[in-house]
Order: structure tokens, then sequence, then C-alpha cells
């Protein structure tokens, strides 16, 4: 059983597709995305796979650590994938954009694009394709496309107003946790609407490739992006994120008001 504790900075292994809580720290019980659920979503909606695509472990850690970031308006959370494919699409979560940030974007932020809540990841094992998006909904326009591949002890920071889907392109369960604002709300509904994101991950000829989602009127080129520099996150990158965020919560704070990040949030 695959112990996770040195990226997640938490007592967890990983048994089959699942979490397993040990030394005390309190079990969660996940949310499950069954395939049934992701039809909309899907490449081929009739494609076979397995029943339960991912499990989502909302609020993890110790009570003193969960208070801590209560406290600041923050929740840490992990999420596994299952590996394989749903016809020939490797299994993906479903997708969403965030709710906005009340009082809209800061000076200079280009109309028509909603200021939402950022996200903060970190793989704590397997391999990670986050696919980022930032649409013109109105016009069903894919203005710009990120893949960001990312495995054990990498980070992303999801930058406000893009959507985003994680994909799991390797032969092992996906485990990444993030840190968010704890009452912000994921909205499914422009990526249901568009049957999926801009491109779909497929395994063809024994390769996976990029195909775009024919839904949308145009998309822009799928452009690649490392994950995000310690410089840029202003933490050490030789420390779990957990411990980061209950450590010092307070260095986390531009997740729940980006509008007073350090430097200026950039779309596109």
């Amino acid at each position: 059983m695959p112990t996770l504790e040195e990226y997640a900075g938490l007592p967890v292994d990983l048994a089959g597709a699942r979490i397993a809580f040990r030394d005390q720290l309190p079990a969660v019980e996940p949310a499950v995305r069954r395939r049934e659920e992701m039809r909309e979503v899907l490449a081929d909606p009739l494609g076979s796979g397995p029943d339960e695509l991912y499990y989502m472990y909302r609020g993890v850690g110790y009570a003193a650590g969960r208070e801590a970031l209560t406290a600041r308006g923050l929740r840490y959370d992990i999420t596994v994938l299952r590996p394989g494919t749903v016809g020939t699409e490797y299994i993906k979560t479903a997708g969403h954009y965030h709710s906005p940030v009340p009082g809209g974007g800061p000076p200079g932020w280009p109309a028509g694009t909603e200021f939402t809540y950022p996200e903060l990841y970190e793989v704590l094992h397997g391999v990670a394709h986050y696919l980022l998006q930032r649409v013109n909904q109105a016009q069903d326009l894919a203005e710009d496309v990120i893949l960001v591949e990312a495995r054990p002890g990498d980070r992303l920071l999801v930058p406000p107003g893009y959507g985003h889907i994680t994909i799991n392109p390797g032969r092992e369960p996906l485990v990444m946790c993030n840190l968010v604002e704890a009452t912000f709300r994921s909205v499914y509904d422009p990526i249901v609407r568009m049957k999926g994101g801009a491109y779909y991950e497929v395994l063809e000829g024994g390769r996976p490739i990029f195909v775009s989602n024919e839904t949308y009127r145009d998309v822009a080129e799928l452009r690649s992006q490392a994950p995000t520099s310690p410089e840029v996150l202003g933490v050490p990158d030789d420390t779990p994120l957990y411990r980061l965020a209950v450590a010092d919560p307070g260095r986390f704070a531009y997740l729940v008001h980006p509008r007073e990040f350090r430097g200026e949030w950039i779309a596109g």
C-alpha cells in the first residue's frame, strides 16, 4: 500500500484507488464521481469504462489544522482519479469554473471576463495533465487553452478567469491535493453545455493525443506551460502544501482575497 505522506504531509496511504487514513487522522468519506454522471462531458458519451472514476475527499486534516484553515477562509482537499479510459478518452474530472469574486477584478481586468476564485493544486502521486481554458462564453470561443503536466511535488496555481479539467494519463491512480477558498462554488454548466473542455485527451494508435472539441466555434491552439514556480507562490517547494498552509495560512490569503494579490493577475 503506497504511502503518500512524503508529499501530503499527512499519514495517508493509497489503497487501490482510495485513501486510507491512519495515526488517528480523521477519516473523510469521499464524494464519488461516476461514469453515468459524466456522460455529458465525455468525448464518447456511450463509451465503456469503470463505474467509479474519481473520489473527492473534502476538508482533510487534523481538527486543529482544519480550524486554522477555516479561520482564514481556506479548505484543503484530496482527490484521487483512477487510471484507464472511458471509451478511448483518459479518465478526467468533470471540469468546472469557479464562482466570481464579489466586487469583480482588479483595475485593468479585461471586460467581459469574470474574475473568479483561484485554486492551488499539488500532485501527491502519479502524473496529472491539467487543462486550463479561458472561454468567451457569449461566443463559445476558447480563447486560451493551456496544458500543464505535473508530477509529485509539482504545484499549479489556477488563475482567475480559467476553467479547469484534470486528466490522468498514467497507469497508476493520480492523487492530488488542493487549497481553495472554503465557500467557493464550482460552476459546471458552461462545460456541460459545451460537452466538455476545449480538448479531449484520447488514446489513438497506442499513444495519447489531444483532439479539439467541435462544439466550440473556435479553439485556440493548445499551449504547454510548466508547473507554477516556487518564486511565484512565495513558498518553499520542499515542504508539503498542507504543512505550509496550517503553519501559516496567511501566506495563502490571495486564494481568499485575490484582488489583493501581491502582483497583478493576468488573463492570458
